[in-house]
């Protein structure tokens, strides 16, 4: 009986080697692999002349300088300033297997995708260039094109000569005084993961980021804030910045309260804004609803200094429209194309001069006492954040508001502004 036994469980190893040894030799059987293409014949003769990036730098360069600037949303003069700044970052080396895709044509894509927020595909077919190799390009140029401007091009003022500075053009060009900045903030739109859930779902009905900024008189972003997801309450956006943790504990060395031109009222330096944010000594924002002419006339020249931030915005989205559009990327890297459209506005000003995309933007005519607003703000994917639910706001801020006031209705006076609360509905 052991005998037997033994003979069967013998058999059993036998089997199990020769099974294991089978299953060896069928593993180390190389399976036939499909062929793939290494590029497709179409994108390999993109450096035969055939792209449309060829197009651009041989013909509208040339022959039509004012398309190139429409193309790229620069002069060509600045798009060779901006591809040597940021060239050793994106540059690459050609293979023995392929050349590489050019520094110019990396940068003139990325500009493109900014222009018009078109699709990765529709950029492969006009470029030449495969959708996996943009989805890479795309965000390592914006990336290069922030870090290699930012500390020149979007720089909050430190020092009180510079707020100075920015103070007078307020006056000059807005007539309002002691005034520092104008502040507003917007809802950028993307494709939310699932993952997520509401976490970036605002009460308007999509996905968002919100988007803060402090534009100075001339339409330049002096602070940019981005990332805040849309779901935050629209109070809660600027106080959990760090443009409010500085205005708190003075860090930016505003100037000390002075005195109004051409009065002997003072009040201390302010940054204009809109219902979204609360009122506070730093901080003017209009009255409530009241019938009170004089609120209504300080309600109107608060509005008219802080266009210049409604503006910006809408030189911003007219140039770059993929800000109006709903980004279907993952939200790092809609914040670093948001940043980068911001820099760009600037560097762009600074190096073309005021060369705006105006038409859209508000508009008003003093001389007639006219008013025409921006065609800009229809677009769902970039719209105004709600108004602030406070109570009641602390008693120093309201006089500091009413001193404002009283100013604007007695010496600072301008000769239209009462015909324009009635025509405005103020």
């Amino acid at each position: 009986m052991n005998t037997q036994s033994e003979l069967l469980t013998a058999a059993m190893l036998c089997v199990i080697v020769v099974l294991n040894e089978r299953y060896k030799a069928l593993k180390n059987i190389r399976k036939p692999q499909r062929k793939r293409l290494w590029a497709r014949k179409w994108l390999q003769r993109r450096n035969e002349g055939k792209g449309v990036s060829n197009m651009v730098f041989k013909e509208l360069r040339v022959e039509d300088p004012a398309s190139f600037k429409n193309f790229s949303r620069m002069s060509a003069k600045t798009f060779d300033i901006l591809l040597q700044k940021i060239e050793p970052f994106i540059k690459r080396e050609d293979t023995i297997f392929r050349e590489s895709i050019s520094s110019r044509t990396r940068l003139l894509v990325t500009l493109r995708y900014l222009a018009t927020g078109e699709s990765f595909q529709s950029l492969s077919y006009y470029f030449r260039i495969s959708v996996p190799s943009l989805s890479l390009l795309i965000p390592e140029t914006t990336e290069a094109i922030y870090n290699t401007l930012k500390k020149e091009y979007l720089k909050t003022p430190t020092t009180e000569q510079e707020w100075l500075v920015i103070a007078k053009r307020f006056w000059t060009q807005w007539n309002f005084p002691n005034c520092l900045g104008a502040l507003d903030g917007k809802h950028i739109a993307f494709r939310a993961r699932k993952c997520d859930g509401s976490l970036y779902y605002n009460y308007k009905g999509f996905h968002s980021i919100v988007l803060m900024a402090l534009v100075d008189a001339d339409y330049n972003f002096l602070y940019v804030d981005v990332g805040c997801n849309g779901r935050i309450s629209d109070g809660g956006v600027f106080s959990n910045s760090t443009l409010c943790t500085a205005i708190q504990k003075n860090t930016l060395n505003f100037p000390q309260a002075t005195t109004f031109p051409q009065s002997a009222k003072s009040a201390p330096f302010v940054i204009v804004a809109d219902d979204a944010f609360r009122l506070s000594t730093h901080i003017m924002k209009p009255w409530g609803q009241r019938s009170n002419t004089m609120a209504k006339i300080f309600n109107y020249r608060l509005s008219r200094a802080r266009r210049v931030v409604e503006n910006a915005f809408g030189i911003l989205a007219n140039r770059f429209q993929v800000l109006q559009k709903e980004i279907k990327l993952s939200v790092d890297k809609v914040q670093q194309i948001t940043l980068t459209c911001c820099l760009l506005h600037n560097f762009i000003k600074a190096k073309d001069g005021k060369i705006f995309y105006l038409h859209g933007v508000d508009v008003e005519n003093v001389n007639t006492v006219s008013f025409m607003e921006g065609e800009w703000r229809s677009s769902v994917c970039l719209t105004s954040l709600g108004a602030c639910n406070v109570n009641r706001s602390a008693d120093e801020p309201i006089q500091i508001r009413q001193t404002f006031t009283d100013y604007f209705n007695n010496e600072g006076f301008v000769s239209w502004q009462w015909e324009a609360i009635k025509k405005f509905n103020f």
